[in-house]
C-alpha cells in the first residue's frame, strides 16, 4: 500500500510582471540592447563571491545606488534564476562550493528571525509569492530590478527578501542527491528548522517546508529532521498557513518525512494526521486535494492506532469515500489504498462502514479482478481490507448486501489466489452464527473448498496486532501475545467473543474432554464463560474446521459434509496433520455419524468405507494402489456409531428402502457398506442374501468403478462378509497367511523305469515331438485312464505298436503326465511344468500340461497340477499379481484357489484389494465364473456343491 515519497521539486523562479499594452520603440530598443549587454551576474564566479562576501558581513550589504538593489540580492537572483537552473547547474553550484556561504546565510537569517518575522507581517512582494512550491521550473528570464516597479524596500523588508532567494536556491540544490548529503554534513537542517519556527511569512513557510521535503528524502536527513523538531513546526503551519502553494509544500515535507513505520508513528503521535484530515473536507484546489491523499495514503501504511483515531477525528472518512470516485485516477488510486489501510485498525472499521467505505473497497476490487492482466499484488491490499472488514457486524451485514460473499467465495474458488485462502476462511468465520449468510455460502460451494484448506499449504502471514481485532467488543481486550499473526489476532478475537477458550481458564479446566459421541458446540458470544473444555490446537486450519463444526451442527448436514470432497478433505487432515490433529475435526466426524439424517448419504458416498480405509487400514484414494499407510485414528468409534444408526428402526427402514427403490447406484453402494455397519445377522441376511444384495456388489465389479476405491471397498467388504458368515474368534486382520499345503511328497513309482536296469523292463515306449523316447507299462497305462486304455488295449493301431507317439507334448508336459500314468500322486512331477511366481503361466508348460491332462482324460491329474500352481503361485511366496494369472488359466478349482486366497481371513487388506483388481481384470467381460468363486468363498462352499447363487 505504499506510494512515492514524491517528486523532488524546484522552485519555478521570479516571473516578469506583464505590462499592459505594447512596448515603445524607444523602449523596445534599449530592452535588446540590455539584453545583449553582459552583466556581472551573468559569472558565476561572481556571484558565489557577492553570496561569500554576504556571509560574512550579513545580511543587507551595501546598496547599489543605481539600480536600487545590493549586490548579494543581484547575485542571488541571477543564481536562482540562471546559474541552478542551467543543465548541470546545480552540480557546478556544489563543486564551486557555494552551499556552504548559502548555508551560513541562512544561519544568520535564523539569527535574525524575530525581525523578519515582524517584517513579514506586511505584504509579500508578488514576484516572490508566486512561486510555485512544487514541479518543475519554467524557464527563467531575466528579471526586471524591484526598484524598476517598487519603492524602496525597507532593510526588513529586503532581508526577507535576501531570504526568500537564498531558501529558494537551497531548496532546488536539494533536488539532488549528492547536494542533499552535503547539506546535511554541513549542518544545514538545524537553520532552517528555526528559520520555520522564527518566520512565519507563507512565501519563507513555503520554502522552507519545500527545502526540508526535499532534504527528507535522504533517510538519514529524514531522521536529523525529525530529531530536530520539525515536526510540530510543520504541522502548526498546516492549520495556520492559508496559502495553497505553501500548504502544499508542507504537506509534502510530511509525507516525505513519514518513511519508516518509526516516523509514521512519530508523525501521528504529534498530531500531523488530524490537520490533514481536516484539510481535506475543506480543500478546494485539485493540487492541494491530491497532496492531502498522498500524504494520509503514506502516514496510514501499517496504520496506527494513533493514526486512525486522528483520521476519524477529524472528519477525513467521509471525504476520503467521496475521493474514491473521484476523476483524477492519482486521486483515485491514494483514497482507495488509504481506506484499504484504515481496515487494519478495528477501532475505525465501524465509522468507516458507515461512511461507505465497506461498498467503495468490495466495488474495486471487484473492478480490478474484472480486469485482465491486473496484478496479484495490486489486489493484495484490497482482499486484506475485505476480510477485516468482515469482523465487525455492521459491516459483515453491509459486505453480504453488497455481494462480498460471492466475492470472496471467487477468491476460494480462484487458484492464483492461493496464498490468500487462509485469510479469506479466518474472514468467513465472522459469519459463524448469521444463518442467512452460511446458507448462502453453503449454496456457493463452501463446505469443500473449506475441507480442501485443511491441508493445504501454509501462505505468506502478515503480522497483525491486536488492533486488528473485531471492535464490537472494545472493551473485552485481551493481552497482547509476543507472536501476533494474522490467525493468532483471529483466535485472540474468538476468545474474546465467546467462541473458544483462553489458555488456563479456570472455568473450564475442571470440565472433562468432549467425547466425540456428544459433542459440544459454542455458543453465541456473550463475553462470558468460554464454552470448550480445553484449550485446543489453534493452526492454520482452527478458522475452517471452526466453519465445518458450525455446519456439521445443522439438524441435516449430509448434503454439503457428507460427501466425498468433504470427507476427504476431513480424513486427510486427521491422518496426514504434521502434529496432532485438532479434535474438533474428530468431533465433526462424530457428530455426523451419530445424526441419523447422515445414514443415507454415508451409504450412497462411501463414507462408510470411506472411514474404514482410511482410519482402520491407512488407505486413501491418493495411496492407492500404492503402499504408503497412514496411521489408523479412532476409525471403530465412528463406524460403531454408524452401527447404532442403521440397526435403529430408522435405520432399518432407510437401507431397506435405498436397497429396493435406490438408484442402481446407490443399491450397489448399500450392498457394499451393509457388511460394514449391519453386525444382526438376520438384517444383512435378509437385505444381502434374500433381498439380494450380494448379487448386486458381485454383479457390479466387472462395471466401471464408481469411486476410487471401489475395488478396495468391495473387497473389504466381501471379506467381512465372509467373517460374518463364517464367524471366528480372532480378528481377520490378526491372521497369518497359511500356505494352500505344505504336504511332504509321496514316492515316485515311476522313476525305477528310467534307470539303466529297470524292474521289471518296460514294455512300451512314448515318442515325443521332440525325439524324446519315455520308457512306460502298457498295462498300468491302460488302466490310468479311458483314452490311454482304448488307445493301447484298443482296436486302434498303437495298441500293436512298442513305440507310440504323443503329439503336440513337450518333454516338461509329458513329465507329470508319465508319473501320473504309473500311479504316482504327489511326488512331486507336477510341480516340474509350473513356472515361478512373477512369470506368466498362460502359453507355459504348466497351460500345456493341464490341456494334455484334460485330453488324455486324466481328471487326477488335473486336479494335481492345479494344486501345484496354486502351491506356487497362491503360496507364501506368491504376490497379488500372480492370482490374475492364476485365474486367467480359466479353470473353476483355481478361480476357487484365487477367491480363498483374495478374500482369506489372514490376507492384508492391501494386497486383498490388488487381487481383487488382478481378478476383475483376468474376468474381463466372462464376469460368470469370477462372481462364481467368489459367491462360493464366501458363502463358505465348494465350488459346484450345493450353496447360494446369483440366482437364488
Amino acid at each position: 500500500t505504499s506510494s512515492t515519497r514524491g517528486e523532488d521539486t524546484q522552485d519555478p523562479g521570479i516571473q516578469h510582471r506583464k505590462r499592459k499594452g505594447p512596448l515603445a520603440p524607444a523602449a523596445l530598443g534599449s530592452a535588446k540592447m540590455a539584453a545583449a549587454k553582459p552583466t556581472p551576474t551573468d559569472s558565476l564566479s561572481f556571484c558565489l563571491a557577492q553570496l561569500t562576501a554576504a556571509a560574512g558581513e550579513g545580511l543587507g550589504g551595501g546598496k547599489d545606488t543605481a539600480t536600487n538593489e545590493t549586490p548579494l540580492g543581484r547575485a542571488l537572483l541571477a543564481l536562482r534564476t540562471r546559474h541552478v537552473k542551467a543543465a548541470g547547474g546545480i552540480e557546478r553550484f556544489r563543486a564551486r562550493g557555494g552551499l556552504r556561504p548559502l548555508l551560513a546565510l541562512l544561519r544568520r537569517a535564523a539569527a535574525a528571525g524575530p525581525a523578519l518575522s515582524q517584517a513579514g507581517s506586511g505584504s509579500t512582494p508578488s514576484s516572490v509569492e508566486s512561486a510555485a512550491s512544487s514541479g518543475p521550473a519554467p524557464s527563467p528570464g531575466p528579471a526586471p530590478s524591484a526598484a524598476s516597479s517598487s519603492p524602496t524596500p525597507s532593510p526588513p523588508a529586503r532581508l526577507r527578501k535576501t531570504l526568500d532567494l537564498a531558501l529558494s536556491i537551497l531548496a532546488n540544490c536539494c533536488t539532488e542527491g549528492a547536494c542533499r548529503a552535503e547539506v546535511r554534513r554541513l549542518g544545514g537542517i538545524l537553520p532552517l528548522v528555526t528559520i520555520l519556527q522564527c518566520v512565519k511569512t507563507d512565501s519563507i513557510q513555503n520554502r522552507t517546508a519545500r527545502a526540508l521535503g526535499n532534504l527528507a528524502m535522504e533517510p538519514e536527513s529524514c531522521g536529523d529532521i525529525h530529531s530536530a523538531g520539525a515536526v510540530p513546526l510543520l504541522v502548526e503551519s498546516l492549520t495556520a498557513c492559508q496559502d495553497s502553494q505553501c500548504l502544499q509544500s508542507v504537506v509534502r515535507a510530511l509525507r516525505n518525512l513519514a518513511d519508516s513505520p518509526q516516523h509514521r508513528l512519530a508523525l501521528a503521535q504529534q498530531g500531523a494526521v488530524r490537520p490533514l484530515a481536516e484539510l481535506l473536507a475543506t480543500a478546494s484546489d485539485p493540487a492541494l486535494t491530491l497532496a492531502l491523499v498522498r500524504a494520509l495514503l503514506e502516514l496510514s501504511r501499517g496504520c496506527s492506532r494513533a493514526c486512525a483515531e486522528q483520521l476519524s477525528l477529524g472528519g477525513g472518512l467521509g471525504p476520503l469515500v467521496s475521493l474514491a470516485s473521484d476523476s483524477k485516477r492519482a486521486v483515485r488510486e491514494a483514497t482507495i489504498l488509504t481506506l484499504a489501510n484504515l481496515c487494519a485498525q478495528g477501532l475505525v472499521r465501524p465509522a468507516l462502514g458507515n461512511a461507505g467505505g465497506v461498498e467503495v473497497l468490495l466495488g474495486e476490487l471487484r473492478r480490478r479482478r474484472s480486469l485482465n492482466g491486473t496484478s496479484q499484488a495490486s489486489q493484495q491490499p484490497l482482499v486484506r481490507a475485505v476480510c477485516l472488514l468482515c469482523r465487525e457486524a455492521i459491516n459483515r451485514a453491509r459486505l453480504r448486501d453488497a455481494g462480498g460473499l460471492e466475492l470472496l467465495m471467487g477468491l476460494l474458488r480462484d487458484p492464483r489466489a492461493s496464498a490468500w485462502h487462509p485469510r479469506v476462511v479466518a474472514a468467513l468465520v465472522g459469519f459463524l452464527y448469521d444463518t442467512g449468510a452460511l446458507g448462502r455460502l453453503q449454496a456457493l460451494g463452501l463446505v469443500p473448498l473449506l475441507a480442501g484448506q485443511l491441508c493445504g499449504e501454509p501462505g505468506d502471514e502478515e503480522e497483525e496486532g491486536r488492533e486488528a481485532a473485531s471492535w464490537d467488543f472494545p472493551e473485552e481486550r485481551t493481552p497482547e501475545r509476543a507472536e501476533a499473526g494474522s490467525f493468532r489476532s483471529l483466535r485472540s478475537w474468538l476468545i474474546s467473543e465467546g467462541y473458544a477458550s483462553p489458555p488456563g481458564d479456570p472455568a473450564s479446566s475442571s470440565l472433562s474432554p468432549t467425547s466425540p459421541r456428544t459433542p459440544r458446540t459454542p455458543r453465541l458470544p456473550s463475553g462470558r464463560s468460554p464454552t470448550t473444555a480445553t484449550e485446543e490446537p489453534w493452526g492454520r486450519e482452527g478458522p475452517a474446521l471452526l466453519l465445518l463444526s458450525r455446519f456439521s451442527q445443522a439438524p441435516n448436514p449430509s448434503g454439503v459434509l457428507v460427501t466425498g470432497p468433504a470427507l476427504c478433505g476431513l480424513l486427510a487432515y486427521v491422518t496426514g496433520s504434521p502434529g496432532p490433529p485438532s479434535p474438533r475435526a474428530l468431533r465433526i466426524l462424530a457428530r455426523l455419524t451419530c445424526n441419523p439424517a447422515c445414514l443415507e448419504a454415508f451409504v450412497c458416498s462411501y463414507g462408510a468405507a470411506l472411514l474404514r480405509a482410511w482410519l482402520v487400514f491407512g488407505v486413501a484414494p491418493d495411496d492407492w494402489p500404492t503402499l504408503r499407510a497412514r496411521p489408523a485414528r479412532r476409525g471403530e468409534m465412528l463406524l460403531q456409531n454408524l452401527t447404532v444408526q442403521a440397526e435403529s428402526p430408522f435405520g432399518v427402514g432407510a437401507l431397506t428402502h435405498l436397497l429396493l427403490s435406490g438408484s442402481p447406484e446407490d443399491r450397489v453402494a448399500c450392498a457394499l457398506t451393509l457388511p460394514f455397519i449391519c453386525r444382526k445377522p438376520s438384517l444383512w441376511r435378509r437385505l444381502l442374501l434374500d433381498q439380494g444384495g450380494l448379487r448386486l456388489l458381485l454383479s457390479a465389479l466387472t462395471r466401471p468403478a464408481p469411486h476410487p476405491l471401489f475395488l478396495f471397498f468391495a473387497a473389504d467388504s466381501l471379506s467381512c462378509l465372509q467373517g460374518l458368515v463364517s464367524p471366528s474368534g480372532v480378528s481377520p486382520a490378526l491372521l497369518p497367511a497359511v500356505p494352500l499345503d505344505l504336504d511332504p511328497p509321496s514316492p515316485c513309482l515311476y522313476e525305477p523305469l528310467l534307470g539303466p536296469a529297470p524292474t521289471p523292463a518296460p514294455d512300451l515306449h512314448f515318442l515325443l515331438d521332440s525325439g524324446l523316447r519315455l520308457p512306460a507299462h502298457r498295462a498300468a497305462s491302460a488302466t490310468a485312464s479311458p483314452f490311454f486304455r482304448a488307445l493301447l488295449a484298443g482296436s486302434f493301431a498303437e495298441a500293436q505298436m512298442d513305440l507310440v507317439p504323443l503329439r503336440g507334448l513337450s518333454p516338461s508336459a509329458a513329465w507329470p503326465v508319465l508319473h501320473h500314468l504309473h500311479g504316482c500322486r504327489g511326488c512331486g512331477a507336477a510341480l516340474g511344468p509350473v513356472p515361478p511366481p512373477g512369470q506368466p503361466l498362460l502359453g507355459s508348460e504348466a497351460e500345456e500340461a493341464l490341456e494334455a491332462a484334460g485330453r488324455f482324460l486324466l481328471p487326477g491329474l488335473e486336479e494335481e497340477l492345479e494344486e501345484a500352481v496354486g502351491r506356487i503361485h497362491l503360496g507364501p511366496q506368491g504376490g497379488p499379481e500372480s492370482v490374475g494369472e492364476v485365474f486367467r488359466l480359466g479353470r473353476p478349482r483355481l478361480a476357487a484357489h484365487c477367491a480363498r486366497w483374495t478374500l482369506g481371513p489372514g490376507q492384508c487388506p492391501r494386497k486383498r484389494a490388488l487381487a481383487l483388481v488382478g481378478l476383475v481384470e483376468a474376468a474381463g467381460e466372462e464376469a460368470g465364473p469370477l462372481t462364481e468363486a467368489l459367491l462360493a468363498v464366501v458363502m463358505g462352499v465348494e465350488l459346484g456343491g450345493k450353496g447360494p447363487s446369483l440366482d437364488s
